[in-house]
């Protein structure tokens, strides 16, 4: 349930008499109205209010929901006495806080009269404007929303300050006849069975604005007196509680949100840590892996199928951030990936067309193929920067930092370039399984590596090759490399449902 639910639910009790018991010396709901009424009466014999035409009868029909014997509906329109707002030009109105605050819809969203850091204010009100003037215990009523926006349509606050201020078109004031019966009112007027019902009258959808009438017949469930004290004494003790649930559900909300990317985290955390499956002495180790990877990269080099190139630092005991199985090894990613640079050719005329990869054509940490452009290119130029199967696809250079590093795997069969914002990394070796490294590439570990290299210019963020290349990162078995990948596949579409 969530905490308007709850709150709903609790006022929904209220107008039901479910929420404190009755007492019959508390008298009957009858006896309250003929006092209300001999009060109406008064202020009619007064002069202070005009008399009206009666109100319809209630028929049964029309009743909603069963209520206590003790308890009576009555029309809206028979406990209140009503006042529109004042049509206010711009050009009368102030924001400098001088003289009298008006008060509009806005003013009423939170069901509190909350002034607004630029209010208007009228300084030097007239005659008629003050009779739009509204005093303390006075009831707002927003009359209308805008047509996309039905959120403010009916809501109902109760004016608290001393200090009187101006009503503004299309807010309604309301004013019991008695006084005591203020706050009972206003959590009814609140509660979705009088909002929804009112909104909604003469026809199926919400409507933008409301007529006097629909108010003023709009039916209420009403108490004895002291029974309607003893709800709203409830009420009042049940909403903090409310608000310390809504504070916790806004936790839990958060929570929630963020499980199934921190559930994703923690597993590739366990699968770079060797806690993700078993190791098994028969498939060897790591260490005995990189000497095969480095005679391999040497029979590369002698055969003119890769440069030689500087070798990469040694890695220390302080770059080592946690232990790993005895049988991995802790290796640079440039000793096992060979990363070339896109194409800086934007196409050229009379050349044949060749798919090029674009940021476009990387989702979901795969290659999508489906809406590749064409450009004009050389034969060399293809050649020399054409993506295989099974390589992996690194974004060079984008505006989202969180982006820059992060590797997208090429499982087509078909020939394709990459443009200048991407990296393309083939694997030196056949014994490394592609997917365990775009997994761990894609961890909160490489990512916490990855962070303090990328440079921003221009609003463009950028990785050089070399910054990939000295990244660390830990190497299991060929086998258990493989066993991890299959693991981890295994367990992601669970925390993707977590997401739904």
């Amino acid at each position: 349930m969530t905490p308007e639910q709850l709150k709903a639910s609790i006022l929904q009790m209220a107008i039901k008499g479910k929420l404190v018991e009755q007492r019959s010396e508390e008298g009957t709901a009858e006896e309250l109205y003929q006092e209300i009424q001999d009060e109406k009466q008064r202020l009619i014999k007064e002069g202070k209010i005009k008399k009206e035409k009666p109100l319809a009868e209630i028929t049964e029909d029309e009743i909603p929901f069963d209520i206590p014997e003790s308890w009576k509906w009555y029309r809206l329109g028979d406990l209140i006495k009503v006042q529109n707002g004042y049509a206010y030009k711009s050009e009368e109105m102030n924001k400098d806080e001088k003289g009298m605050p008006v008060i509009k819809s806005g003013n009423l969203m939170s069901l509190s009269v909350q002034l607004k850091p630029r209010n208007d204010y009228i300084e030097h009100p007239t005659e008629k404007m003050l009779e739009s003037k509204i005093v303390k215990g006075d009831m707002l009523m927003c009359l209308s929303s805008q047509s996309d926006n039905p959120e403010p349509l009916g809501k109902t606050a109760v004016y608290e300050s001393d200090k009187p201020a101006l009503l503004n078109q299309r807010v309604l004031k309301m004013r019991p006849f008695i006084d005591e019966i203020t706050y009972y009112l206003y959590y009814v007027i609140n509660t979705e069975y009088f909002h929804y019902n009112v909104s909604h009258q003469g026809g199926g959808s919400a409507q933008a604005n409301l007529k006097m009438s629909h108010v003023l017949n709009m039916l209420v469930p009403i108490p004895p007196l002291q029974e309607q004290h003893r709800i709203v004494v409830k009420i009042e003790e049940l909403l903090p509680y409310v608000d310390r649930y809504a504070e916790a559900y806004e936790k839990l909300e958060q929570f929630n949100a963020k499980f199934p990317e921190d559930m994703k985290k923690s597993i590739l955390q366990y699968a770079i840590q060797g806690k993700l499956v078993e190791q098994r002495t028969e498939e060897g180790n790591a260490e005995e892996q990189y000497q095969q990877i480095q005679e391999e990269k040497q029979k590369l080099i002698k055969e003119g199928k890769i440069k030689k190139e500087k070798p990469l630092s040694e890695i220390t005991a302080d770059e080592i951030p946690f232990d790993i199985p005895e049988t991995w090894k802790w290796i640079r990613f440039g000793e096992i990936y060979k990363l070339t640079n896109g194409l800086a050719s934007r196409g050229k005329f009379g050349k044949p067309m060749c798919p090029v990869l674009r940021l476009a054509d990387l989702s979901n940490d795969r290659v999508n193929t489906s809406d590749v452009r064409l450009l004009g290119i050389d034969e060399k130029e293809k050649n020399s920067h054409l993506v295989k199967k099974d390589d992996l696809i690194f974004i060079r250079v984008n505006g989202t930092r969180d982006r820059v590093g992060r590797a997208y795997l090429y499982d087509g069969d078909n020939e394709i370039s990459y443009c200048d914002h991407l990296f393309c990394g083939h694997a030196l070796v056949t014994s490394i399984d592609v997917k365990y490294i775009q997994y761990i590439f894609n961890s909160h570990f490489i990512r916490c590596q990855l962070n303090p290299e990328i440079k921003t210019t221009a609003g463009q963020n950028t990785i050089s090759q070399g910054s990939m290349n000295n990244i660390i990162l830990p190497l299991p078995p060929y086998n258990e490399q493989k066993r991890i990948a299959a693991k981890i596949e295994e367990l992601m579409p669970y925390c993707d449902k977590l997401i739904r």
